[in-house]
């Protein structure tokens, strides 16, 4: 009876040993919070855009580089020079490498901290005793050791806390291709704008080029006796006004290139002016818009602010954790010894190992404080992406509107613009022949200039209103990188939502295995 109790006894020990380790794997496994995920937002909803109707849509399909479409060389080569010299792209990198150190400071908790040290003191004592007067007492310790110490992640905490790095580096890889799209169509926006000061200064020259040859008529007229002072003063009042527009449209000129150089890296002022215009219209071609829901996955400002929410979720969680106790183990090993020969002694050796438990009792409601104020932060990330989402929207119709209507627009200004040419040639052909006065030249004059600036500057919108449109797409800019960090671990079980989220979630689901 003896040995069945024992063996019996022996059965519990086992059976109580086996579910206090697997007590203690589940609670190694164990993470609080909830998980990162994308919210639905009002862009799931949509099955089109309202200005869609006005678009004729070619089904889902990559927008390819869209300042190529423009089929300016000069264009393509600034962009090129602006990806390699922008000072702010070269930031926004210098930015994304912190992020991905700081990951790699976080994902170092996970693992055991080990260091070594070594000494030598050298000391000396000095004390009297009775009858032997005052003595001096010297001693030599030598010690060298080995020091290990560990934080098991009870509660998910570090984990949690890796997860919302990680997801910081997603939201600065999203942040600088933002900014790297933010570079390329100002880039694009100062060639248009190039283009568009440099006919402005050629309307303005040949409005010049003909005030003189009309000054000419006048000043013969003058000396003839068949006009009076007042229109020889108001022919060169006039000639002296379009000298002026001249050289204002020379600095505006001037002052654009200037600005152009610094987004592409240059020297202010060491760039070429170019020596051909665009085309008065961009290819008016429909882009393919795709549906409401594929810009959270194209525009990278919605990808940096869903992270964003990521890593606020993530540190949900991590503040939870500290509501609960934590434990961590030390160790040292070492030799100490008076003596540099017996340091190697076995008889030398010491050593100590420490388990530390601490469990929260009372603290006032700090750390309650402190989840509330985490899920705060993720309410607001969370608002912030449903207004980006909206923002995003409205820039997508907002571009649809304004191209449509100027597109319409174009057509009676192009109309205006003939009709002001014609009513100018024959304003001055009668004032030529002495039919009409000076004042209705004058007029006609005005109103063809204005028809051309009106024109001109329309041109320009419909090409900025094409560049936000794409924009706001943010279509397939043949400049994405693959965001994946190779050092994270995969999953190809888990099916989120977004390429970003894959990653954060399948993270996280490596991180919960026991």
């Amino acid at each position: 009876m003896s040995n069945q109790r024992r063996a019996r006894a022996g059965l519990e020990r086992r059976l109580q040993t086996a579910v206090l380790v697997g007590l203690l794997i589940w609670t190694v496994g164990c993470t609080l919070g909830p998980d990162p995920k994308r919210p639905d937002t009002v862009a799931d909803e949509l099955e089109s855009y309202v200005g869609a109707e006005h678009t004729a849509e070619s089904g889902p399909q990559p927008l390819t580089p869209w300042w190529q479409i423009f089929g300016d060389p000069l264009t393509q080569d600034l962009v090129s020079q602006a990806l390699e010299h922008n000072t702010d792209l070269k930031a926004a990198a210098a930015r994304v490498m912190e992020s991905r150190a700081q990951l790699r400071q976080s994902r170092s908790t996970r693992f055991p901290q080990v260091s070594a040290s070594g000494s030598a003191n050298r000391s000396k004592s000095s004390f009297t005793l009775p009858q032997v007067g005052r003595v001096a007492v010297y001693s030599t310790t030598y010690s060298a050791d080995l020091n290990i110490s560990y934080q098991l992640d009870l509660f998910g905490k570090l984990r949690r806390s890796r997860q919302s790095a990680w997801s910081q580096v997603l939201a600065q890889e999203a942040a600088r291709e933002a900014l790297l799209h933010t570079v390329v169509s100002e880039v694009v926006r100062g060639r248009v704008r190039l283009s568009i000061l440099g006919r402005r200064l050629q309307v303005a020259e040949g409005i010049r080029d003909s005030w003189a040859q009309t000054m000419g008529t006048v000043e013969r007229r003058y000396e003839s006796g068949l006009v009076n002072a007042l229109d020889l003063r108001s022919a060169r009042e006039n000639l002296a006004a379009s000298e002026a527009a001249v050289i204002a449209a020379q600095q505006q000129l001037s002052q654009a290139q200037l600005a152009l150089d610094v987004l592409v890296g240059k020297r202010p002022g060491s760039g070429d002016r170019p020596s051909s215009l665009l085309a008065p219209l961009p290819d008016l071609a429909p882009v393919p818009l795709g549906l409401p829901a594929d810009l959270l996955d194209r525009r990278p400002d919605l990808r940096q602010a869903e992270m964003q929410l990521a890593s606020a979720t993530s540190q949900v969680g991590a503040a939870m954790a500290d509501l609960f106790p934590s434990l961590s183990l030390t160790g040292s090993g070492g030799t100490r010894s008076d003596s540099l020969s017996d340091l190697v002694s076995s008889d030398a050796l010491v050593y100590n190992a420490i388990a530390n438990l601490v469990a929260p009792i009372f603290n006032g409601g700090q750390r309650r404080a402190a989840v509330e104020a985490a899920e705060a932060r993720a309410d607001q990330a969370a608002a912030n992406y449903a207004g980006a989402v909206l923002r995003s929207l409205r820039e997508v119709e907002d571009a649809l509107v304004r191209d449509q209507s100027l597109r319409q627009r174009l057509e009676f200004l192009e109309s205006r613009l003939a009709e002001a040419k014609a009513a100018d040639r024959i304003a001055r052909d009668r004032y030529q022949r002495g039919v009409s006065s000076l004042l209705q030249t004058l007029d006609s004059e005005r109103r063809l200039r204005a028809a051309e600036d009106a024109l001109n500057a329309a041109q320009g919108e419909l090409w900025n209103t094409r560049i936000d449109l794409h924009l706001a797409l943010g279509g397939d800019w043949g400049l994405k990188e693959d965001p994946t960090d190779p050092d994270m671990p995969t999953s190809a079980e888990s099916q989120p939502t977004s390429p970003e989220a894959t990653a954060v979630n399948a993270g996280a689901e490596k991180e919960n295995t026991p």
